[in-house]
């Protein structure tokens, strides 16, 4: 499992002040209020908090998806939110990975063309791309369902395939909402150990948004969301009591 940062660990992703509204006619809603937040290059964090939090739409902004209404978000000491749209988008493919809840897999590709996406989109050259989705795959457990189509995989095959895309670029930060949301126990606590076992071997940075506490406890660092304000960092002692 990873272990937290120290004050020594390198700063990777800095919000200062962010602030998210949505205005419908004349009402204006407050998505995100005010939020400040650190993570350092290697850290897995999760938060957590009642539907309606903020919580996707703060991963939104964090991965540049939906930009903040004011506020900065420092990526290794540049504001990302100044970037022009096709820098933006740059950034986006080379340095942030994606995982939702629901899998977003093109039925009609593999499982090796649906990672190789990313690599494509950012103009890596074809054979390169096969390459890099190969080693994701492999490194995923699913090195003997390359060929496979998403109908012919079980659900945690397919996040599987999902995680391995969101990784095809070697990215800094991965986002994660909800990831094992609609998966059995069993197979949630496969991709839980996949993750732990991805941040160890490529040092990535992990920031997941969940309502499953068994995961959010297992993670070295756990934050809670109430009405779009991070309101506290829970320590080990506010989890669940484990007989000894």
């Amino acid at each position: 499992m990873s272990k937290a940062a120290t004050p020594d660990t390198p700063v990777l992703v800095q919000v200062n002040h962010m602030h998210k509204e949505f205005t419908h006619g004349a009402r204006v809603l407050r998505v995100l209020r005010d939020v400040d937040l650190t993570l350092h290059k290697g850290e897995m964090v999760t938060i957590i908090g009642a539907s309606g939090a903020g919580k996707s739409t703060l991963l939104h902004c964090l991965g540049t998806l939906d930009l903040p209404t004011r506020g900065e978000i420092l990526f290794n000491g540049t504001d990302i939110t100044q970037l022009a749209p096709p820098e933006l988008a740059r950034f986006r493919n080379q340095s942030i990975g994606f995982v939702f809840q629901f899998h977003h897999l093109l039925a009609e590709f593999s499982a090796l063309e649906n990672a190789m996406m990313p690599a494509l989109i950012g103009r890596v050259p074809t054979a390169t791309a096969r390459e890099q989705a190969s080693e994701m795959l492999n490194a995923v457990g699913l090195s003997h369902r390359l060929n496979h189509r998403p109908g012919e995989l079980s659900g945690g095959e397919q996040q599987r395939v999902a995680i391995a895309r969101a990784l095809v670029m070697r990215p800094q930060l991965l986002l994660a909402d909800e990831p094992t949301g609609n998966l059995d126990t069993r197979t949630s606590e496969e991709v839980h150990e996949l993750l732990f076992r991805l941040n160890a071997e490529y040092g990535l940075t992990l920031l997941v948004v969940t309502h499953n506490m068994e995961l959010a406890w297992k993670m070295p660092r756990r934050i809670r969301m109430e009405d779009g304000r991070l309101v506290e960092e829970l320590a080990d002692k506010d989890g669940p009591k484990r007989s000894t």
